[in-house]
């Protein structure tokens, strides 16, 4: 089952205590489409201006991402910079420049609508609920959300938190919306507003899916070198819903699952700046990694 898979499309400068590179692609829907084509056909949904590079195309194209529902418009691409701090976790934005994006008011092609997944990644709940206002009953959708929403759009959150099926979101975002410092409660609390299941990731801390009586705790891959941890939850969210349209099944094994295979793309993207290291992944290395998972988490001897 295809994916369809909505959000920014951006070119990033990214600065890092070691590092800086200059135009690179980025943006939610461009981590979270790549990171999903491994699993299964994208169906993307953006804008940029007349300025965005053909080779970011043909990247897009070769990760299995159709661009029916890519519009390109007359005028400059969504730009944002920013830098990191020493241990990868702090981030502190430089610049934004909207560019195309403000005026960003997504209509599907007809062939889309009947996309059995659905991720909606970052952007403002408002158009994610225009979108979802166009399609014809997907099987399970996926949403993103970021502080700004939370802080500026809470009505329209609310609205989209019961039209959904899965919340992701980072565990300061999580006790942000609920006002409660125990991700526990606050993962329980967000299931009570509409989603049947919610994802807090905690970044190298690994991540948390709740559902009814229903609880998974995943761990963080360790990893020596992170180069770029930019979309990171982008892939990881990507990677999830890819992995379930795949298999076009939604139980609690194949939640775990997908949790693990998110965890995986997404420690692979922090190994190189943009997407720089997912044009190199093979499925052998996908695998490879997720069995490393398995070992890492075991702990009884049968």
């Amino acid at each position: 089952m295809s994916v369809l898979i909505t959000g920014s499309i951006a070119l990033d400068s990214v600065k890092t205590p070691l590092e800086e590179r200059r135009d690179l692609l980025g943006g939610s829907a461009s981590y979270a489409g790549v990171a999903a084509g491994f699993f299964t056909e994208v169906n993307l949904v953006g804008i940029v201006g007349n300025d965005f590079p053909q080779a970011y195309l043909e990247l897009y194209r070769k990760h299995r991402i159709n661009l029916d529902g890519l519009e390109i418009a007359n005028g400059k691409t969504f730009r944002w910079s920013g830098e990191y701090e020493w241990d990868m976790n702090n981030r502190r934005t430089l610049s934004v420049a909207l560019n195309v994006f403000e005026q960003f008011r997504p209509v599907l092609p007809e062939s889309y609508r009947q996309t059995p997944y659905v991720f909606l990644a970052n952007i403002a709940p408002q158009l994610q609920l225009h979108v979802l206002s166009q399609m014809e009953r997907p099987r399970f959708v996926v949403a993103d959300t970021m502080d700004l929403w939370i802080e500026t759009a809470q009505a329209p959150l609310m609205e989209l938190l019961g039209k959904i099926d899965c919340l992701v979101l980072n565990e300061s975002e999580a006790r942000q919306i609920t006002k409660q410092t125990s991700l526990i409660k606050a993962g329980r609390l967000v299931r009570a507003w509409g989603p049947k299941y919610v994802v807090i990731k905690k970044g190298e801390h690994g991540c948390l899916l709740f559902g009814e009586n229903f609880f998974f705790s995943a761990p963080a891959y360790p990893l020596e070198d992170i180069h770029d941890p930019t979309g990171a939850g982008d892939c990881f969210a990507g990677a999830f819903t890819g992995y379930l349209a795949s298999v076009d099944c939604v139980d609690h094994e194949t939640l775990r699952k997908a949790v693990i295979y998110g965890s995986v793309i997404a420690s692979y993207n922090v190994e190189a700046f943009s997407l720089g290291r997912l044009q190199t992944l093979t499925p052998h290395d996908i695998e490879h990694r997720y069995r490393l998972f398995k070992l890492m988490s075991h702990f009884e001897t049968m």
